[in-house]
């Protein structure tokens, strides 16, 4: 038996909220967690002003059907079978989304990853090395091949944020403390935020930071 590689080009949908005019103040790349697609994950963010926030969601490309009824479909980012591989795609269709939105320079760019969606972005800032205005990271894991000298690129004003769930059931207390301390070492203005909620996107806790 023998595992084969080919490339070729493929094409993937994303979805946007808001119009991208003169008066945006904020551009938001928000990437959704693991069962989401994107068009339902970027409607927690419909009530941010709709004329100084643009928002960008890519979608995972690998999808799936949700329980045995077949009828919800989900989607994953990655899994740990020919990550490295995947990482590289994923990362490509971000850049394109990217060149053809057209980003403007005067805009605060800001780059949110949610559960799964922590990965993609912070993998996808360190190795294009984007000088976003701010990083939000929630409730979700750090990868573990990234370290401090894959963020020197970045500001000392830039502002990170990782916001987590108090009742969140996938983190327990003492591996929270651990990887706070390893992510405070790699990127030491990040600060740590919690809301009332459990493993979930928390839009009144965003509004009170942006």
């Amino acid at each position: 038996m023998q595992e084969k590689e080919i490339s070729y080009q493929t094409t993937n949908t994303y979805s946007t909220l808001n119009t991208l005019t003169s008066k945006t103040k904020n551009v938001w790349l928000v990437f959704h967690g693991i069962g989401y697609l994107s068009r339902y994950f970027i409607r927690l963010f419909e009530g941010f002003d709709k004329d100084e926030n643009y928002f960008i969601a890519p979608q995972a490309p690998s999808k799936y059907y949700k329980g045995d009824d077949y009828r919800r479909v989900g989607s994953s980012w990655l899994t740990k079978e020919n990550t490295k591989t995947d990482t590289g795609n994923v990362l490509n269709y971000i850049d394109a989304i990217v060149a053809t939105e057209h980003i403007p320079n005067h805009v605060r760019f800001i780059i949110l990853g949610y559960s799964q969606g922590v990965s993609i972005a912070s993998r996808w800032i360190a190795r294009n090395q984007v000088p976003c205005t701010s990083l939000v990271l929630v409730s979700g894991g750090f990868p573990k091949e990234l370290t401090k000298n894959d963020f020197t690129f970045l500001h000392s004003d830039t502002k990170i944020t990782h916001i987590l769930g108090e009742k969140d059931p996938y983190f327990e207390k003492a591996k929270v403390d651990a990887e706070k301390i390893r992510v405070k070492e790699i990127l030491p203005q990040i600060e740590f935020r919690l809301h009332p909620g459990g493993h979930e996107l928390d839009p009144n806790t965003l509004t009170v930071l942006y």
